[in-house]
């Protein structure tokens, strides 16, 4: 090869090198990937939808418009909050306000507000239809909850008192079964769990004679994500995702997900005010 061989072989290799060095230069860089903790709560949070429940697909949309990506690991909810707070996950995903279980946390805006309603069987109350205005109209009820549910601070009072007939369950499928067993007269459940509870494991002629009360049993209930007060990133994570978050609620996207279609619980009338009567057993 001549010595104008060499020089265009040259002038190659150097053009090469600097197309390869624009190329890198203009690529995206990879967005970084942050690891949730999560646990089951359909259809909110679960392995079993494609997009892993509404709220937690509202949090990966939030994070995606600040170029972060979320990658969720399921486990049980107490072994997510404890791990979470060690500072083992980048942030927990999702879950209500609560003094004791918020230390350790940076809380995050609202993801969104549950619909915490009071589900019963219109058998159970003939001579008289169900309603309710405060806790203490429920004295007389049966009413079934799950101990680790955050519910209101009023009504853990009054449970703690004795003042309410609570019976608890470990979860809200049980409460579900007690109830149209005959055994509960009242269930508090979130709107939408209990719709997709109902739906996927209940024949429809079980809970036809299901309903669940206009009044919320916990008003403005909160939902938020969570991130370990012990990671030297997560504020500017919190404020990145708060940033997302107001975004994405202002797109029609948002107020798509948050709507469960045809199911029999959903919010009826409120009619006039009454005491709750005794249910017939």
């Amino acid at each position: 090869m001549g010595r104008s061989g060499f020089q265009l072989q040259a002038f190659r290799t150097k053009m090469g090198a600097v197309l390869l060095a624009l190329a890198c230069a203009s690529a995206p860089a990879a967005a970084q990937v942050l690891r949730l903790a999560t646990g089951e709560l359909p259809p909110y949070a679960t392995q079993e939808r494609p997009d892993q429940g509404i709220a937690l697909d509202i949090v990966r949309r939030a994070f995606a418009l600040e170029g972060l990506e979320v990658e969720y690991t399921f486990k049980p909810w107490t072994r997510t909050l404890e791990e979470s707070r060690a500072g083992l996950w980048d942030a927990t995903a999702y879950w209500g306000r609560n003094p004791e279980r918020d230390k350790g946390f940076l809380i995050s805006d609202n993801v969104l507000t549950e619909q915490w309603v009071l589900v019963y069987r219109q058998a159970a109350f003939k001579d008289a239809p169900f309603d309710w205005k405060v806790l203490s109209d429920l004295k007389d009820l049966r009413m079934g909850v799950v101990q680790s549910y955050t519910y209101t601070p009023e009504f853990w009072a009054m449970h703690k008192a004795g003042t309410l007939k609570t019976v608890v369950a470990p979860d809200d499928i049980a409460n579900l079964r007690l109830l149209i067993g005959g055994r509960l007269d009242v269930v508090p459940m979130e709107r939408n769990v209990a719709c997709y509870l109902m739906q996927h494991h209940f024949m429809d002629s079980e809970v036809q004679d299901l309903r669940a009360h206009p009044r919320l049993f916990a008003p403005n209930f909160t939902t938020h994500v969570m991130f370990s007060d012990k990671l030297p990133d997560s504020a500017a994570r919190l404020q990145a995702f708060n940033r997302g978050l107001r975004a994405l609620k202002r797109t029609a996207v948002y107020a798509e997900k948050l709507n469960w279609p045809g199911c029999r619980l959903n919010a009826m009338a409120q009619g006039p005010e009454r005491t709750a009567p005794k249910p017939r057993r």
